[in-house]
């Protein structure tokens, strides 16, 4: 039962690992995870009660400042010779939030190359005659993150360009070139869109549309797979508004249909936000059913095949280059992205994981032998579970050894000044990046100053027995996080502050 319901936690969407805006989202795959939105200014740090001037000069001053309770763990390094200029704990075991990203992005790219491309396919079983197929139609995914909409479309309108009007045999889809996970984290929310089910055939970034406006009679409610072109409206997730006022979503899986509830209290005059699909291969093939009736060709509803599709391929569509995924991955943060790509890596290296766990497994096994990183367990390769662990020293040998690598990919992070307001101005370039879950926040990279020598560093902060407390329900917006996620980044950017003045000058 929760406390009570926030308009706009309710609109929030995506809070952990996820996009932040309708552009942003837009700008990475054409499908947005998250309503539009006025984004409020966050109070200044000054009104939290921390201080607003130059760096405290000792570190300790600085944490005790934040009040964070829990635990603080960084070491920075010289970007050029690897010596370490100032660290606490070190070894401390932490959860990295989606700075462990940076690991899987490291892994993937070793181990599929930075031209490495996803396709997902269009087989025929049989042959076609006369725009008839003699045959099932096989969509075959093969684990593309960033397949949307609008690439269903293009594969649709190729398939109309080969003659086929109609099949005589099944419409099949294969998700088996990765193992089905549920849901990357069974910890988190139902609702929360950063926390969808894993497949080997993905659709934006499986999730969907849930649309509320207000009408004479109540609500009209839809639920859809929009994108920048079309909105095909699906069956696989459906809503239903009922009078209560907590909590606000219910979720239950009724076979193949995610059926949903939400409370009328809830929605306002309208909105929509982007909620998890838990069978994406499905929700796929529904979409593409749609699209192809579009063009003018009939196909029967969609089923699920385990078995590898075997035939000619009829349409094709590949993704962007790894590298370009990568980029867009460290950028904003999709969980989707990391564990598709971990899980293709793993599977390209010769093990055939059936779980994250696992698959992260063998990541770690890699970490260890590639890039010293003697103590790192995790458990995914986004970092949303919290009980994934990496110590500061290992993220910066990480770092370190693949700074040529993983400089180019990592977005920039405008400076904070000591109220917390960006200072595009300050005389050094953070690239890195950055993670959060509740009341856990980590940032990792690069600093360059305009003269100084580069420094290498990553930041762990956690109060996790004060994370462990929140129950379930609570878990998307918890009481006290927003707060304590700002004055940790506070010190994130004050610690960066005091390194640049004091070893990069």
């Amino acid at each position: 039962m929760t406390r009570g319901i926030s308009r706009r936690a309710f609109l929030e969407g995506m809070s952990l690992g996820g996009l932040s805006s309708l552009a942003a989202a837009r700008a990475f795959a054409g499908a947005p995870l998250t309503s539009p939105r006025p984004v409020p200014r966050a109070p200044g740090i000054a009104g939290a009660g921390l201080a607003a001037g130059p760096p405290a000069s000792l570190p300790a001053d600085l944490i005790a400042e934040a009040q964070l309770g829990g635990k603080v763990a960084y070491v920075v390094a010289d970007g050029r010779t690897g010596e370490v200029l100032e660290s606490l704990n070190p070894l401390l075991p932490m959860p990295p939030a989606s700075v462990a990203k940076v690991a899987t992005a490291t892994y993937a790219l070793e181990t599929l190359g930075a031209e490495f491309r996803f396709a997902t396919r269009l087989i025929a079983t049989g042959p076609l005659e006369g725009g008839r197929l003699r045959g099932d139609l096989v969509l075959a995914g093969g684990g593309d993150p960033m397949l949307d909409t609008d690439a269903l479309a293009d594969m649709a309108r190729a398939l109309k360009a080969t003659g086929l009007r109609e099949i005589t045999g099944r419409f099949l889809v294969w998700a088996g070139s990765l193992p089905y996970q549920k849901s990357i984290d069974p910890a988190q929310p139902d609702q929360v869109g950063y926390n969808p089910a894993v497949s080997g055939l993905n659709l934006n970034f499986n999730r969907v549309y849930f649309e509320w406006k207000r009408n004479s009679g109540g609500y009209a409610v839809s639920m859809d797979a929009r994108s920048e072109k079309y909105r095909p409206e699906v069956t696989i997730a459906r809503i239903r508004v009922v009078e209560r006022t907590s909590p606000v979503y219910t979720y239950r899986q009724d076979g193949t249909i995610d059926r949903w509830t939400v409370a009328r209290a809830a929605l306002g005059e309208g909105g929509g936000r982007w909620l998890p699909v838990r069978r994406p291969d499905l929700y796929a093939g529904e979409v593409f059913q749609w699209l192809a009736r579009a063009h003018g060709i009939a196909l029967p509803k969609p089923q699920e095949t385990d078995q590898p599709p075997q035939g000619a391929v009829l349409a094709e569509h590949q993704s962007p280059a790894l590298s370009t995924i990568l980029r867009l991955m460290l950028k904003y943060s999709t969980n989707l992205t990391a564990e598709t790509i971990g899980l293709t890596a793993t599977r390209a290296r010769g093990h055939s994981p059936a779980t994250l766990k696992q698959s992260a497994a063998a990541m770690n096994d890699w970490l260890k032998g590639n890039l010293a990183m003697r103590h790192a367990k995790m458990t995914d390769h986004s970092g949303l579970s919290d009980r994934s662990r990496l110590s500061a020293s290992d993220m910066v040998k990480a770092l370190l050894r693949a700074d040529s690598r993983l400089h180019p990919l990592l977005k920039e992070v405008v400076p904070l000044d000591g109220e917390g307001r960006k200072a595009p101005q300050a005389p050094y370039r953070i690239h890195a990046k950055t993670g959060s879950l509740n009341f856990v926040s980590s940032l990792a990279g690069y600093v360059e100053g305009a003269d100084g020598r580069p420094l290498t560093f990553a930041i762990f902060t956690g109060d996790l027995k004060r994370r462990a407390a929140i129950p379930r329900a609570q878990r998307e917006r918890p009481q006290g996080a927003r707060g304590w996620a700002r004055r940790a980044r506070w010190l994130q950017h004050r610690l960066i502050a005091r390194w640049t003045q004091r070893f990069a000058a």
